[in-house]
């Protein structure tokens, strides 16, 4: 059992080694250790810091990406309306020309109509008239051939003849 246990010695020498081993770890290597600690510290804060501003600034971007899309959906709309009022418009601006034009056309129509029916008119009156000028004509060389039928005419005349 005597290996078990150390000696007085030993314990007095393991606990000089272990001070000295503690001083010079802490002049020599505590300090980097925890330098580069609070530096990795930082730099994890810092990294978070960064994460939490991305964070608010992608929620900032989506608000504005949506506030964007908002004004486009508005704009696209406003322009659909505008192309759609425009659209009406020109159909009833068209066909109000095409009556314009149809009632244009109709009034002309009639009036050559009226025209050609005047004409047409005074032609067949043209000719009634020569016609019943050629009948009387012949009518009256037939009834007047001898002097009897004239003579009987003129006193027709002269009886229908009221005087005052």
């Amino acid at each position: 059992m005597d290996l078990l246990t150390p000696g007085p010695g030993l314990i007095i020498w393991q606990l000089f080694v272990f001070v000295l081993l503690v001083i010079l770890l802490g002049k020599l290597a505590w300090n980097p250790i925890l330098s580069s600690l609070k530096e990795r510290e930082e730099s994890i804060q810092q990294a978070l810091d960064s994460a939490e501003k991305a964070k608010v600034e992608m929620a900032a971007l989506k608000s504005d990406n949506e506030k964007l899309l908002r004004e486009a959906r508005e704009e696209r709309d406003k322009i659909l309306r505008d192309a759609r009022e425009a659209a009406n418009r020109l159909h009833d601006q068209a066909q109000n020309d095409a009556k314009k034009n149809a009632d244009k056309i109709i009034e002309d129509a009639k009036a050559i109509i009226q025209t050609e029916k005047n004409a047409a008119l005074r032609d067949v009156k043209a000719q009634v008239a020569m016609f019943s000028l050629e009948i009387a004509d012949k009518l009256i060389k037939n009834n007047l051939k001898d002097d009897k039928a004239q003579k009987e005419l003129a006193d027709t005349f002269i009886k229908d003849l009221k005087l005052n």
